[in-house]
């Protein structure tokens, strides 16, 4: 049975791989996911994810004639994990450009989600002109008033962390992913979920994660870079929540963004955290209503 597991979950990160390519930022090995042809979706993962969480919806978008694509973060998913690494979210907005330039990409549609929200932030803080819209999913942008939810926060402490991470395996992961993760875990298949837990360790056991956890910034000059992406922007903005989401709370997460952002309202969705497992379909036709617009 052990066997089977591990045969049906290396099918599944096969599977994903063979979705997706691999290119070169800076001598790194990057990996990309990327489905369909059209103008391009651009979708930035958090943690402890990669761009696999974004897979059901990147194809519901090709579906809609859009090119999704995801990128998997330095340390993240199937890209490298450089020791020598600066794991900060101003880094990863840099390699994101610099990313987004190798693969020849000029205007684009952006969706953030978790610490990809101030991580694109600042990518589009720098490139405005090139943004169409923005669709933010459970995220934030008041980095100086950010606390992470409590199941996160001892990854930020050493031996803490590293003793959390070892804990972190096939089988408990499954359980923190329903409580926090998705209302309806029974409806997505045991080896997707668990395929995180091997697409979040890899050949580093988890260490670049580690890295991220404790480099979360909280100063207010990136804040107000973070604010440059969502105020008097030249582009339309949407935010989109789960719900139920017990760590980036709707009341005081989700109104944070709608105020700072001065959205009149915004989409409430059936999930939690990670909702881009459940409601795909009803993300992906929001990123399309909103490109409409953007023209």
């Amino acid at each position: 049975m052990k066997e089977n597991t591990n045969s049906k979950i290396e099918n599944i990160i096969h599977n994903h791989e063979q979705s997706g390519k691999y290119f070169e930022v800076e001598g790194q090995k990057t990996f990309a996911l990327d489905y369909g042809n059209g103008e391009v979706v651009l979708c930035i993962h958090g943690v402890p994810t990669s761009s696999f969480l974004y897979r059901k919806v990147l194809r519901s978008l090709a579906s809609k004639n859009y090119r999704g694509i995801s990128i998997d973060l330095p340390g993240l998913g199937l890209s490298s994990r450089p020791e020598n690494f600066d794991y900060t979210f101003q880094s990863f907005a840099e390699f994101l450009a610099k990313a987004i330039k190798a693969l020849d990409i000029q205007k684009f549609h952006l969706v953030v989600h978790d610490i990809g929200g101030p991580v694109g932030f600042a990518l589009a803080a720098r490139q405005l002109e090139n943004i169409l819209s923005l669709t933010i999913l459970n995220s934030w942008v008041d980095v100086v008033n950010f606390k992470k939810p409590l199941p996160m926060r001892p990854f930020e402490k050493k031996v803490l962390g590293e003793a959390e991470l070892k804990m972190m395996t096939r089988q408990t992961w499954p359980i923190m992913f329903s409580k926090l993760g998705v209302l309806h875990a029974d409806k997505i298949p045991a080896e997707e979920i668990k395929a995180y837990v091997d697409l979040l360790k890899r050949e580093d056991n988890g260490k670049a994660f580690l890295k991220i956890m404790r480099n979360f910034p909280d100063s207010p000059e990136f804040r107000k870079t973070c604010l440059q992406a969502v105020q008097n922007v030249p582009y339309p903005i949407q935010a989109i929540w789960g719900e139920e989401d017990p760590g980036l709370t709707y009341e005081r997460y989700g109104k944070e963004i709608a105020k700072m952002a001065d959205l009149k309202e915004m989409t409430l969705l059936p999930s939690k955290h990670f909702l881009q497992e459940e409601v795909w379909e009803q993300i992906a036709t929001k990123i399309d209503e909103l490109a409409k617009t953007a023209y």
